[in-house]
């Protein structure tokens, strides 16, 4: 059994481990970019239509769509979309 002192020394630990994970607070009147925890993203996905679609591709054909990705400034999930598309109406 932990005596009262353990116990207050236990807390203390607590709040400083918790102190370290929280951000930084903005600076020089930058506030800090708001990140997006997992639940709220699946949220935002699911109120956009969007589905999670996993796939095993060749690495080679995933490096060609990250350079075609980058070339055109979209985010991968945009090209991949636009690809299928156009694979399908063919």
């Amino acid at each position: 059994m932990l005596s009262k002192f353990q116990l207050y020394k236990l807390d203390g630990f607590k709040s400083d481990e918790q102190n370290r994970k929280e951000r930084t607070p903005g600076r020089f009147g930058q506030e800090a970019v708001k990140v997006m925890d997992k639940r709220e993203q699946r949220k935002a996905d699911q109120a956009a239509g969007l589905v999670p679609f996993a796939v095993k591709l060749n690495g080679d054909l995933i490096k060609e769509l990250h350079a075609a990705a980058e070339q055109r400034g979209v985010n991968m999930a945009d090209l991949v979309a636009e690809l299928l598309k156009k694979g399908l109406q063919a």
